[in-house]
């Protein structure tokens, strides 16, 4: 049974659900969202692997519940998942980050190397030095460029580019629905900007799993990570029918290919 609770951190509160009890012969899996969505992205994971694992999903610092929030970045972010876990006496956990997400697990396995037992992206890209300078430029710009729209255009485009699917669209439409224009666009500036003051070369010591909808067209999240499985071996899963929330857009063949990946790697 799912649970929710808070971490009061210094910037703010963090909300989280969680499997209550906890049993500690079980793995737990932690659900990081991406950028201004929320837990509610992961409901069919969540329910699917509740049945061999420990579950968290949280409202990341700074969206959802987890609002109001000052001065987010990947560290506090990453201090917070910590907190979570020694709160819960979990010593190690498989983190399952979607886009953001994906960057707030490295930010983790940047730090607390010893609390991932294992890492699975899911059209997220990686930490180090993938990025051209015109890269960097433009995602420093998306703030006041998405100013530039008006809020309910902005909204619509933003859950089009996410979702293919009726049911991925209406959940990310849904999750964008707490934000004021002048909230979701800084939200969307920092959590692009504060990618790119955390970003390290890093050396990921636990396995890692890449899963990309093949419809994604977010940036240059599809040629990052044939780059980023080229360097590292990686194994890459190409989604079908799904675009950048993959996991809402097709969550079977992303449960499945999880469950087939953790099968081998726990």
């Amino acid at each position: 049974m799912m649970q929710r609770k808070e971490l009061i951190a210094g910037n703010g509160t963090v909300v989280y659900w969680m499997t209550d009890p906890i049993d500690h012969s079980k793995d737990t899996m932690f659900f990081l969202h991406g950028l201004t969505a929320d837990h509610t992205m992961f409901e069919q994971q969540m329910e699917y692997f509740s049945r061999k694992y420990n579950i968290i999903a949280w409202d990341a610092p700074a969206h959802g519940e987890s609002r109001p929030f000052r001065g987010f970045t990947y560290g506090i972010a990453a201090e917070c998942v910590k907190m979570i876990l020694d709160d819960h006496h979990i010593q190690t956990a498989i983190l399952v980050g979607q886009s953001m997400g994906g960057f707030i697990s490295q930010s983790v396995i940047s730090r607390y190397p010893e609390y991932v037992k294992v890492f699975v992206s899911i059209d997220s890209t990686p930490y180090g030095d993938y990025y051209s300078r015109s890269d960097q430029w433009w995602l420093r710009q998306v703030e006041w460029m998405a100013m530039l729209y008006p809020l309910k255009m902005l909204k619509s485009a933003m859950a089009k580019q996410t979702a293919v699917t009726e049911k991925g669209r209406d959940n990310m439409n849904a999750m964008l629905a707490p934000y004021g224009k002048k909230e979701l666009c800084h939200l969307m500036g920092i959590g692009f900007a504060g990618f790119l003051d955390d970003n390290r070369q890093l050396e990921i010591p636990c396995p890692v799993l890449l899963i990309v909808g093949e419809k994604d067209r977010t940036g240059k999240v599809l040629s990052y990570n044939k780059e980023w499985a080229k360097r590292t071996g990686y194994p890459l899963i190409w989604i079908k029918n799904a675009a950048h929330n993959a996991n809402v857009d097709n969550p079977a063949e992303v449960n499945k290919a999880i469950e087939s990946f953790l099968e081998s790697a726990v």
